[in-house]
């Protein structure tokens, strides 16, 4: 798809007028912390597209305590989108600032008619959007389904969203918009927030499967992530999209972990798709320890449910949290990718997939045989996977 171009003076004001009034918004008063009286926790899922984030999203959102977004920022890109990601990074961490003090008057720069609940992008699948104050489909202490959300409370007013948001005491984000850590560092060290960043990986070779299935959704991000000034990406047959992603991890990643500056202790988890379709109850509750959140017998019913489905899930469903066989879902790409597809992801994400621990393949039969474990063992020795290595001749 093509778009009219807009020069880049033009998008560098219209940027410029964007910070201006986020600037603005953010120095006004800000709702009051919950009413209990202790510190609000701020937790950012920072992960990129088909990485099961919205999985990931979901553990959070079900959580009676969390009020949780999916990609606010989502309105940052669809107004601005002949912007590029780095240009665009200060406005989505505005945003993002805003939106985790609860103060939903930022989204008049992207939603300057915004009227009801769903004018939010995915509204439906926060689980604090379709309980009280906001609605009252569910209890906070129910478990929601997107389905019966809609209908009930997409006309119930936008103001409700900031009103429900003051009311909890953790507020959480997910987000695949961010291509660095150093651009979150002011958010880090801003005296308001108690920022906590979860970090969520996948096998690059899962992710490009998924991303196929997803082209065409994909396409208006794939331009912003190449820089194309509009121009919308659906094919992308040299992966610059998926080499771009894997470049991010590795950035991130080595920020947090090398040499990090000090304000990062404690406020930095890495987590691992696939560990998390293993062993989803133990990893789960790491990650609620993390958070400051503990794991309720409903949650823990709910997550095996949801993790102990029949299959990988339907095309249709490739947005939602479903019902799947998770570790299945963790190794679809053995079965469908082309070997040819691999070795080539294989060399483009080679850096990523060292830093953080999957086992490259040599072969197709390597490939289909699953009992040959392509992830390994988290810690210091599972970013050395020569011996596993030196008996196999190059690709």
């Amino acid at each position: 798809m093509w778009l009219p171009r807009i020069s880049s003076t033009a998008v560098t004001a219209l940027l410029l007028a964007q910070t201006g009034l986020l600037l603005f918004l953010v120095s006004r008063p800000r709702p009051t912390s919950p009413a209990s009286g202790e510190e609000r926790v701020h937790v950012l899922v920072l992960s990129s597209w088909r990485s099961g984030s919205s999985f990931v999203g979901q553990l959070f959102s079900q959580h009676p305590d969390v009020f949780y977004l999916m990609e606010p920022a989502w309105h940052v890109w669809a107004a601005l989108s002949q912007g590029s990601a780095p240009a665009l990074h200060m406005a989505v961490r505005d945003l993002v600032r805003s939106v985790f003090l609860c103060d939903m008057d930022v989204f008049d720069a992207y939603l300057p008619w915004r009227r009801n609940l769903s004018d939010l992008f995915q509204w439906a699948v926060s689980r604090a959007l379709c309980s009280p104050p906001a609605c009252s489909a569910f209890r906070r202490s129910e478990i929601s389904s997107e389905a019966v959300c809609k209908p009930l409370c997409a006309r119930r007013p936008f103001e409700l969203a900031q009103e429900a948001c003051g009311s909890y005491s953790h507020v959480v984000l997910k987000e695949v918009r961010f291509f660095n850590l150093q651009v979150l560092y002011p958010l880090l060290t801003d005296p308001k927030l108690n920022l906590r960043i979860v970090h969520l990986v996948r096998d690059p070779r899962a992710v490009l499967r998924s991303r196929e299935q997803t082209a065409k959704a994909l396409a208006r991000d794939n331009g912003i992530v190449l820089g194309t000034n509009g121009t919308w990406v659906e094919a992308d047959p040299g992966l610059r999209v998926v080499r771009e992603v894997c470049r991010s991890h590795v950035r991130i990643a080595e920020a947090a972990t090398h040499k990090p500056p000090p304000f990062l202790s404690g406020r930095y988890l890495l987590v691992r798709f696939e560990d998390l379709a293993r062993s989803p109850l133990p990893e789960i509750r790491a990650l609620y320890a993390f958070a400051g959140l503990s794991l309720t017998p409903q949650l823990e019913a709910w997550i095996h449910n949801i993790t102990h489905g029949s299959g990988p899930g339907a095309r249709r469903e490739a947005f939602k949290t479903t019902s799947r066989d998770a570790l299945n879902v963790s190794q679809a790409w053995r079965h469908t990718l082309p070997f040819a597809k691999i070795r080539r992801v294989q060399e483009l994400c080679a850096g990523a997939l060292q830093l953080l621990g999957y086992r490259p393949v040599f072969s197709e039969e390597e490939q289909r045989d699953l009992s040959l474990d392509l992830v390994l063992p988290r810690g210091p020795s599972s970013f050395s996977w020569a011996s596993s290595t030196a008996t196999h001749r190059g690709p």
